[in-house]
């Protein structure tokens, strides 16, 4: 098991020793692309707090993340999370109906199979004349980035709840409210999570774009701004954040999920 994770390590590490070399011996222009040294020391220096901690001015914790990095990639998960819960929360109760409801999903399905394929990036502008700046247009496109995702795997999770399970419930005399609440919803719920997994994964990649455009903090908003100066270093150091937190988000869902799920988990078994 070891020597399968030396493995794995081999590769990056490689990459990582060209990369430098390449940078150092000009074979790359170090402005384009600086070696990983020099992103490392840009990173760690973007994480250190800004001021000396004084007790009595603020809290230690505010002092631990008065850091640049820390600071944008706070403003970053918060939209992140606001936007998250407003989309996830429209669309599985509206996922819930329309799956239940033949007649509603016939009669909305056709508008959301024309909205659904459109990207949360084309509707910038609209969201720029609708909320303005700030943090509203970066929470509508986050939302809209989580809600069709969701809505999509919701609808699906209903309409697939096998036969089986509805005609037994009837048998025993199950009424609509506990047919829906002990067989429909947990029977659907591995497509929802899945559609949340998705949905904030989605999200993470919509902020980054909404903060380049309509806000003046964040990782987006903090990218752009090397890009402007040229400082690639910091460019690739906020990279290197948005990977860490991704992996950080997908890692929880995935553990959320199995904790939800451990009762589907143990039928497969």
């Amino acid at each position: 098991m070891a020597l399968r994770d030396l493995r794995g390590v081999l590769i990056p590490v490689a990459l990582l020793i060209l990369w430098e070399l390449a940078s150092r011996t000009g074979l790359v222009s170090a402005v384009v692309l600086p070696p990983p040294s020099a992103v490392a020391v840009k990173w760690w220096s973007g994480l250190l707090p800004a001021l000396p901690y004084d007790p009595g001015q603020e809290s230690y914790l505010s002092w631990l993340f008065s850091g640049e990095m820390p600071h944008d990639a706070v403003s970053s998960l918060s939209r992140v999370v606001s936007g998250f819960l407003i989309g996830a929360g429209l669309a599985v109760p509206i996922g819930l109906v329309l799956g239940t409801n033949d007649v509603l999903y016939g009669l909305f399905n056709p508008l959301l199979q024309v909205l659904r394929p459109i990207p949360p990036i084309a509707y910038i502008p609209l969201a720029i004349v609708w909320f303005g700046l700030g943090n509203p247009p970066a929470l509508f496109l986050i939302a809209l980035g989580t809600f069709f995702p969701v809505l999509v795997n919701t609808i699906a999770g209903v309409r697939q709840v096998d036969s089986i399970y509805i005609r037994a419930a009837r048998n025993l005399g199950a009424g609509s409210w506990t047919m829906f609440r002990r067989v429909i919803l947990p029977a659907a719920s591995p497509f929802v999570l899945a559609g949340m997994r998705i949905g904030i994964g989605t999200a993470f990649i919509v902020v980054i774009v909404a903060e380049m455009i309509a806000v003046s903090d964040g990782l987006g908003y903090r990218i752009l701004e090397a890009r402007e100066y040229m400082w690639s270093d910091k460019i690739i150091g906020g990279m290197l954040t948005i990977g860490i937190l991704g992996l950080i988000i997908d890692g929880a869902m995935s553990r959320l999920n199995d904790h939800l799920l451990r009762w589907h988990r143990g039928l497969e078994r």
